[in-house]
């Protein structure tokens, strides 16, 4: 489909909003807090996909859990279409760097699991599990056990897992950093084409640059003592996107911009917090 075909079909309305996030974390020696991220503002729109980048300890990992509601903030709202949200909710799903399958089960009855959590009768619940599996591309590994998938292919069906539940927001926390680079750049397109399929609103944490540039619209660029918004930026590549994106003029400099600011933080030196 051409880009602006794609460009007609977005909304124009904000999903999600981060508003003054504080994160703090307790010392067991120290009866201070040690502020890991603080003050930290920005929206994502619908069927936007929003990475997040910056360097080891800037908080980039917190920031999404709080999104999640699996941390509670010192500070600070999230708003999701303009209501306060906090705790856990199918309505946003985590895939996580690990996968994370349960080893008793299927491919089909890992996707499925979620869905038996929140009830969904099992007809049903194998129907979408085998929905989901589909636009992931392994209807042919449904009855296979973790240990006889790939790394890549448990990363589909962590990924299957997320989206079965059909959730607003997906967020994603280095789901390809334990992956070969050939792996990695294969599931960065996988990612592209279900992406462009389901329009999720996405916020991927990822420490790599390149990966930033080819799957976000924008990118938030994080620094560090604590952790804050530095800059962000809007990746103007046409999409639909595959590898080939790489080669474009444009890529390059969107790299070197971003690599400048984190390098810029990392040369000055700050305080290690948590990521």
């Amino acid at each position: 489909m051409p880009d602006e075909a794609l460009a007609d079909r977005r909304e124009t309305r904000t999903k999600l909003e981060v508003r003054g996030l504080t994160i703090a974390y307790n010392r067991r020696e120290s009866e201070h807090a040690d502020v890991a991220v603080e003050g930290v503002d920005f929206s994502v729109m619908a069927q936007e996909f929003i990475c997040v980048v910056g360097p080891s300890g800037c908080g980039k990992s917190s920031i999404l859990n709080v999104i999640a509601g699996l941390l509670s903030p010192a500070a600070g709202v999230i708003l999701v279409d303009g209501k306060s949200v906090a705790g856990e909710d199918r309505n946003r799903a985590v895939v996580f760097q690990a996968p994370n399958l349960l080893p008793w089960r299927t491919a089909l009855e890992n996707v499925r699991y979620g869905l038996d959590l929140w009830g969904m009768p099992r007809g049903d619940a194998n129907r979408r599990a085998k929905e989901v599996l589909e636009l992931v591309g392994l209807t042919h590994r449904e009855n296979n056990y973790p240990h006889e998938l790939s790394g890549g292919m448990q990363q589909r069906v962590n990924l299957a897992r997320a989206l079965a539940v059909d959730p607003d927001i997906l967020l994603l926390d280095e789901p390809f950093a334990a992956l070969d680079a050939q792996s990695r750049e294969t599931m960065q397109t996988e990612l592209l084409r279900i992406w462009t399929a389901t329009r999720k609103t996405s916020l991927f944490v990822t420490h790599q640059i390149d990966e930033a540039v080819v799957l976000a619209d924008r990118v938030i660029v994080l620094g560090k003592g604590p952790g804050h918004i530095k800059e962000i930026i809007e990746i103007n590549l046409p999409r639909p996107r595959d590898n080939l994106i790489r080669r474009h003029p444009d890529f390059f400099r969107y790299e070197d911009r971003i690599r400048a600011l984190i390098n810029d933080d990392t040369a000055h030196g700050s305080t290690f917090f948590l990521d």
